[in-house]
């Protein structure tokens, strides 16, 4: 079942998790930093990586409850576990909006415990969240072109004659 968020022959949503993936997750890294050194400049990246993680979090989201919409067969196993992934990514949205929230009301980003908590836990439903990711494209096939193969013809072949 073919992605319809595409650009450039290939779907939008699997492109984009890496951004808040990996801003998110490099922002626990630098909470870490700063525990461990005691150096604002680590708890100052920290809160600035989870706003920009947060944000492309958001447009990823987009697209996939777009594809959830648009691809996904009604009463099918791939709806349901497309909606609990789209959920739980949800909450992990939730859990870093709050721990940016809790830096933003202190001097020099300075996480308190319930941000870092919240930072935590929201690396973990991560985890899960990304997991069921695997399992709609993997397992399901959701979001994989009808036609692929290990000798598939490139997925540029025809985009730009037919705008796709």
């Amino acid at each position: 079942m073919r992605s319809r968020v595409r650009a450039a022959g290939h779907a939008v949503h699997p492109i984009l998790i890496v951004f808040p993936l990996g801003l998110l997750t490099t922002a626990v890294g630098f909470d870490v930093l700063y525990l461990i050194t005691s150096r604002t400049s680590f708890a100052f990246t920290a809160a600035h990586l989870v706003f920009a993680g947060v944000l492309m979090g958001v447009v990823t989201a987009a697209t996939g409850w777009l594809d959830w919409f648009l691809v996904t067969p009604q009463g099918s196993r791939a709806r349901r576990i497309g909606l609990l992934h789209g959920l739980v990514n949800a909450v992990v949205l939730v859990l870093f909006a709050v721990s940016w929230t809790l830096r933003l009301a202190v001097q020099d980003w300075i996480p308190s415990w319930p941000a870092l908590v919240a930072a935590w836990l929201g690396v973990l439903a991560a985890g899960l969240g990304g997991w069921l990711g695997g399992e709609l494209v993997e397992r399901l096939g959701i979001s994989v072109d009808e036609d692929a193969n290990p000798d598939a013809p490139s997925s540029l072949r025809g985009v730009a004659a037919s705008g796709r």
